[in-house]
């Protein structure tokens, strides 16, 4: 492991090593899979009628997940150029390839949003990652590494080899049977799920963080260490993806609420399944320098909780502020 003596460098962050035993590895999974199956108790199969009520909203809500997200990842990084490593860039298209987070619907109704829209779109979103998470990881990998990294001698980059049918075992593994078993249940105990609901979202908010814990138990201060190296990295693309998921939305006319449902649903990610996946020793070989990209994983998880309750609580105010006007 690096030193965290002095002033950090990018190299050495993506240096940084996460060593994970066994039963850490099953924890962090089983984890997981509760997080998915708050997410799936949510999920009601009248969800998946908004595209024929409203086809529209949904489509433009499913393609600046799927389309315009990962571009404006790839754009950023292009512009970023030296001021990033090559994990960061990799840890910034993980995160993109990712479905949305459990917490937008949240966040879309206290920003007084379409949460029906919400709903809808983290449903689609979460049963398409299963294909969809490794053919963007892919996809968008691949046009980094060919066309926009210039250290070819990256280790990363050389070892680097993603099968998508091996992400994609994992990520029906990880959220492909949560999510079923959470639908199974709502079906068939309804009462009970409408108790459990309210409070499996904020656990699994603790969960995440449980993860994060977890996964950097053993270098914890390390990867304290290599905060302010990462900070403004996501801040500007998390704000960029917010920013661009209005703006996809405004562009085809859609209502006000409309565009802030989208915008959050872009806005938050489900960090947690790209941490996990990177920690998936047959995916990511142990040797891999996956500092950089686990880092970024990690704080995009905690900083979208941030910026989306900041978002909401400001569009919150300003639906109110219009009220009374």
């Amino acid at each position: 492991m690096p030193q965290t003596t002095g002033t950090p460098s990018l190299e050495s962050l993506d240096q940084l090593q996460l060593n994970l035993d066994s039963g850490n590895l099953l924890l962090l999974n089983l984890i997981l899979g509760f997080v998915m199956f708050g997410v799936a108790i949510g999920i009601d199969p009248s969800d998946f009628k908004m595209v024929i009520k409203k086809p529209k909203a949904v489509l433009v809500g499913l393609s600046g997940q799927w389309l315009i997200l990962p571009f404006l990842t790839i754009l950023l990084i292009a512009l970023m150029g030296s001021y990033i490593s090559t994990g960061m860039a990799m840890g910034m298209i993980l995160v993109a390839s990712c479905p949305g987070g459990n917490i937008s619907n949240f966040m879309v109704h206290h920003a007084k949003g379409n949460t029906a829209l919400s709903v809808s779109l983290t449903a689609f979103s979460t049963v398409g990652s299963i294909i969809l998470t490794p053919l963007t990881f892919l996809f968008w990998g691949t046009i980094y590494t060919s066309w926009i990294a210039t250290d070819a001698e990256n280790p990363l980059l050389r070892e680097l080899s993603i099968n998508p049918i091996e992400v994609g075992t994992a990520v029906f593994l990880l959220l492909g049977l949560p999510l079923l078993l959470g639908m199974g249940l709502r079906r068939i105990a309804p009462h009970l799920v409408s108790r459990l609901h309210t409070p499996m979202r904020w656990a699994s908010i603790l969960a995440f963080l449980a993860i994060i814990i977890v996964a950097f138990s053993k270098n914890l201060e390390s990867f304290l260490a290599y905060i302010h190296l990462i900070f403004a990295i996501v801040l500007i693309h998390n704000a960029a993806v917010y920013l661009g998921g209005y703006t996809w939305s405004r562009a085809f006319k859609l209502k006000r609420r409309e565009r802030r449902s989208i915008a959050i649903e872009m806005g938050i990610q489900n960090s947690g399944l790209g941490l996990v996946l990177l920690l998936n020793p047959t995916i990511f070989p142990l040797e891999l320098p996956i500092g950089g990209m686990a880092a970024i994983t990690a704080w995009w998880g905690i900083w979208h909780m941030v910026s989306g309750l900041s978002i909401s609580s400001y569009w919150r105010m300003r639906t109110q502020t219009d009220a009374h006007e």
